[in-house]
């Protein structure tokens, strides 16, 4: 049967016992569509931390003077320059589906290591290999577990948490050491030069290590298989990737920056002991959570981990300068994580309420149109 003329492909044609009959597809609303492809960037998660870091300057700026000037910026970055370099790549992991909850502990085990090797006498150059090899292996012994053995990163990196901080305490015990060169030691807490004084070098190198992951991420086959493997691992296996290898790689790579943020949390300390940088994994994931990256994989962006750590370090130092009990600061990261939880399945939680308020409304329809049982005669 012929189209009628004008119609196109706005016509289907229906079976019926007078034979066929042409009706007409429903017409989609374009004014409706073009207004939600113009509201589009402005309901992006990042753009919501965008507004949220513009509000905590205003904010800060209100509460005290401080807050905006560089030598506070300054501070911003000594204090969490660290935990954002670990935010990168605990990005890409939980992209691909996992997660590693031993970063802070690889950080406290390459910090005891450079100092038990600096007690010992070791060239400083032949420290930072060994303690780079050290969290290669780290990331390795994860990755191999999770991908060979088939284990649940999850319970994975709870017992490396435990097993790294504990070799830390075997390597140094209540040792401190904390005669390291001032060469180094300056390096954590002196300014980059040309930066007016308010740019860490932990901080610049977030950045520069930000770009370098955001175009692995979002410019690269490597990154796009991650994505993939967090949206399907299977899919992704016979689409070619080779998921076992690649997602090795990711908790190698996570063992390597770790082991350079020990060596930064050391020098800017100035002290290595088997604690140091006990309890950091929770802020890390809650960065990565408050991004907007999926706890379930497949979703992310190295822009929104950025501005996550401008929300998660602005919102700390804001209570910090108002005099909070900082003994109560884990209120900040517990706070985020369910902000980020709750808020990324909102839609979700609206749709099974608008499920389940009719149900309990109208229980009597919903039994009258259940089919009939052998107990109930038709």
């Amino acid at each position: 049967m012929s189209e009628p003329e004008g119609r196109g492909a706005a016509w289907t044609e229906e079976r019926s016992d007078e034979g066929r009959r042409p009706l007409k597809a429903p017409r989609r609303r374009a004014g409706n569509t073009v207004m939600s492809d113009r509201l589009r960037p402005f309901l992006r998660w990042e753009t919501g931390l965008a507004v949220l870091v513009v509000i905590i300057g205003i904010v800060g700026a209100s509460v005290s003077s401080q807050f905006l000037t560089s030598n506070n910026i300054f501070n911003v970055g000594l204090s969490n320059g660290e935990i954002a370099i670990m935010t990168l790549p605990m990005t890409l992991i939980i992209i691909s589906g996992e997660i590693d909850l031993s970063v802070a502990s690889i950080l406290g085990l390459c910090s005891a290591l450079l100092g038990v090797l600096w007690e010992k006498h070791w060239p400083m150059i032949g420290i930072f290999a060994l303690v780079a090899v050290v969290g290669l292996a780290a990331g390795a012994v994860n990755g191999l577990l999770v991908t060979r053995l088939g284990l649940p990163s999850l319970a994975v990196t709870i017992g490396t948490l435990a097993l790294y901080r504990g070799i830390a305490t075997i390597l140094l015990g209540p040792t401190t050491v904390a005669n390291f060169p001032t060469t180094y030691t300056n390096l954590g807490v002196n300014a980059v030069p040309f930066t007016g004084n308010a740019i860490t070098y932990s901080a610049a190198l977030f950045i520069v290590l930000a770009v370098v992951f955001g175009v692995v991420l979002h410019a690269t086959p490597f990154g796009r298989s991650v994505f993939a493997m967090g949206a399907s691992a299977e899919a992704a296996r016979f689409a070619g990737v080779r998921v076992k290898r690649a997602k090795t790689i990711l908790f190698m790579v996570s063992g390597l920056v770790c082991a350079l943020a020990g060596v930064l949390w050391t020098f800017r300390l100035d002290t290595a002991v088997q604690n140091n940088g006990l309890g950091l994994e929770l802020d890390v994931i809650a960065i990565v959570l408050l991004a907007g990256v999926s706890i379930f994989g497949g979703k992310g962006s190295i822009i929104g981990v950025v501005l996550a750590v401008l929300v998660f370090a602005g919102l700390q130092n804001a209570l910090l300068l108002t005099n909070f009990n900082q003994e109560a600061a884990g209120i900040v990261t517990g706070a985020l994580l369910l902000l980020s939880v709750f808020a990324r399945n909102t839609p979700a939680l609206l749709s099974r309420l608008r499920q389940w308020i009719p149900a309990r409304r109208h229980p009597v329809a919903d039994a009258a149109q259940l089919p009939p049982t052998a107990s109930t005669p038709p």
